[in-house]
């Protein structure tokens, strides 16, 4: 869904997972995070690791890592209203990115926030100063939106992912930064990835 579907927000999360793209493993690291809105302070996290999954397959990682990140949301003691993925939602070229994918799998209204562009083109100067913002398109259509969070930082790639417009996802970003490249709960869920993935690695030796 690509319009506003949401309730009251109370509490973000924030969600990334952590792989290595030949691992004869095929192991996924998972983490989320819920971060209160008045304070951007986390209040609870949840991590998974999952091995055998899915092989890497381009433009098909949310079916690789997605079942993994809802393990994390299930140990969440606190549930959010609004997630944040690192990773695209409607942009992307099946036109379900993880993003999206994870929203509609969990109900939860979702925003995709990545890195790099998997599909379309910026169209338009998008000035180094923070809140710029520059549409990425693809043949005449509008998949989401370059937002220069940082100086000097490559920007963001922002789209909807599941039960939030566009607009809508822009203004929560922007509400999310401190200064930083990433909003607060990607960001967190980063590092909690990482958290996740080094506790696997000290627990297999």
């Amino acid at each position: 869904m690509t319009e506003d579907a949401l309730d009251e927000v109370r509490v973000l999360g924030g969600a990334d997972a952590s792989a290595l793209r030949f691992d004869p493993t095929r192991t996924v690291h998972a983490a989320m995070v819920a971060i209160d809105v008045a304070t951007l302070a986390p209040i609870g996290a949840g991590g998974a690791s999952r091995s055998g999954g899915l092989p890497y397959i381009p433009g098909l990682l949310g079916f690789r890592e997605v079942p993994v990140l809802a393990r994390a949301f299930a140990q969440l003691p606190v549930k959010p209203d609004l997630i944040f993925v690192d990773g695209h939602g409607i942009a992307h070229p099946k036109g379900l990115g993880v993003a999206s994918h994870l929203g509609v799998v969990l109900d939860v209204p979702t925003i995709g926030v990545a890195k790099s562009v998997l599909r379309g083109t910026v169209e338009g100067d998008l000035p180094d100063v923070p809140g710029a913002r520059a549409p990425l398109v693809w043949k005449g259509r509008l998949l989401g939106m370059a937002l220069r969070t940082r100086r000097g930082a490559n920007p963001l790639y922002i789209s909807i992912g599941h039960r939030v417009s566009l607009d809508t996802a822009l203004a929560w970003v922007e509400r999310t930064l401190r200064g930083r490249r990433l909003p607060e709960p990607t960001r967190l869920a980063h590092e909690e990835a990482a958290r996740v993935r080094l506790a696997a690695a000290a627990a297999s030796l």
